[in-house]
This record gives C-alpha cells, structure tokens and sequence, in this order.
C-alpha cells in the first residue's frame, strides 16, 4: 500500500497546500491559498496561525481541513480499489473510514451550516462510480455484503443486506458533490452540503460500513469464524455453509497476513 500511501500524502498536499487541485487549476476561496510559497501543509499553517494567537476558526479555514480529509479518502479508495495490494485491502479500507468520520464528526459538532444562496447552485453531471463500485466489489466478494439496521432506535427494526462496496460507491459521490461547490469557491454552500449529506446520507452510512469492515477485523484477530452468511445476499446461489468458508479462506487471505496472524490450512 506504500504507492496508495504516496499517491494519497503527495495529491493531497498539493491540494490543500497551495490551493490547486490534480490538474492544475486553482481552488479559490482556500485558508492556504497564500501560504504556497512557504511549501506548508494545512495542518502546518493552522498551526502557525494558532501559535500566534491568529483566528483559525473561520469557515475557510475549517473548510480547508474537511476538504483535505475528503480528498484523501477518495483518492485511497480509488487506489485501494485497484487491487495492487489485495492482503491488506480491508484493513486500509477500515482506516480510512475511519478518519473521513473523523471529519464527519466535526461537521456533526459544528454550529449549523446555513447556505448563502436559497437555492443550490448546479454542480453539473454527477461523477460515475460504477467502475469503482465494481472494482470494491471483485476485491471483496464474497465479504462485501453484511447486514445492517438503519436505524438503531427504531424498535424491533429489521436487518437488511448491505453492500460494503456499494457505501464506499456512495459516500464517494456525496462528499465530491460538496468538493465541486468548494472547488468552485463556494465554501460556504461545500460546507453545507457537507454537514447536512454527513446527518442525512453518508455519515449513517459510512458507519454502517466502518461497523462491518471493524468485524471483519475483529474476527481474524480474535480467531472466532464468522456467522453462517448463507441466505444474506438474496442474490447469492451458494449452498448451505459454502459461502461461510469462502468468506474465512477471504479474511484469511486478505488480512491475517498483515495483522501478523498465520492463516489456519483447514479453513
């Protein structure tokens, strides 16, 4: 994963650091616009800023930092999808949910976000994610699917079969919708939709997924089998108990390795 980790520091840096964006354009309307000069990182400048007693509490400079951890997840996922490092797909996958709830988090916690305009201006054609989606799909079957309760507070609620692929899918489009509104300079209308797709869409769903990748985790380092999957995908064709051992030779394959656990030979 050292590529993907490479890939995510440099494109990441260059974004937030100096306020251009992969192809060279300038994303205006950035806290770190004005310190590319200097080569400082975000977290470099905020932290200048900071030390100095300067005002780092403006939405542009919070809209910086949610912009860089967006940009970072997004383009770990698309390398992670790849498929150059499929041992340690899962446990990547778990930590970068993991810090772009981090950021759903703040926006959470922050004050409410309201837009400038009434109406929220046209961002064009959303991105497909159809290649991606599959991509996360082939390198998790036949794991990707794992049940889910919308909603914890909603009594006696049903399970439904949910696709770890298709939230990453999801949570991707979301959050790229706020990053044309922030990249556009309209920091303000990125960073509602941000905090309100956050309570409404991804963060419910980026959850759900952060919940599954957590126990498929959980199961190789604490060596207990996973629960009979048959029946879960209304899709799948498998028979009784075949899916169950598919999934263990999987997480066994995909993540014992890197956990520093040795795969059992009979499972």
């Amino acid at each position: 994963m050292s590529d993907a980790t490479t890939a995510t520091t440099g494109t990441t840096g260059a974004t937030a650091a100096d306020g251009t964006t992969a192809d060279g354009s300038v994303t205006p309307g950035t806290a770190a616009s004005g310190a590319a000069d200097a080569g400082a990182t975000p977290q470099g400048v905020l932290g200048e800023l900071e030390g100095l007693g300067g005002d780092v509490d403006g939405p542009d400079a919070f809209a910086v930092q949610i912009a860089d951890q967006i940009e970072s997840f997004s383009i770990a996922v698309a390398e992670i999808a790849k498929g150059d490092d499929p041992d340690s797909a899962v446990p990547h996958l778990l930590l970068q949910v993991s810090q772009l709830l981090l950021a759903g988090g703040r926006l959470g916690a922050h004050e409410d976000v309201v837009p400038e305009e009434r109406y929220e201006p046209d961002t064009g054609p959303e991105p497909d994610m159809d290649h991606l989606r599959e991509r996360l799909a082939q390198l998790l079957e036949p794991i990707d699917v794992y049940s889910e309760v919308f909603d914890p507070y909603v009594p006696r609620a049903t399970p439904v079969a949910c696709r770890i692929s298709d939230d990453l899918a999801d949570i991707i489009t979301d959050v790229r919708h706020g990053m044309a509104h922030y990249r556009a300079g309209r920091i303000g209308e990125a960073l509602w939709w941000w905090q309100f797709s956050y309570l409404s869409n991804w963060g419910p769903t980026a959850s759900a997924a952060l919940r599954a990748l957590q126990s498929l985790v959980a199961h190789v380092r604490l060596d207990t089998p996973l629960a009979d999957l048959d029946g879960l995908d209304i899709d799948s064709n498998a028979e009784d108990g075949d899916l169950e051992r598919q999934a263990g030779r999987v997480m066994a394959a995909e993540i014992a390795a890197p956990l520093g656990l040795r795969p059992d030979p009979a499972s």
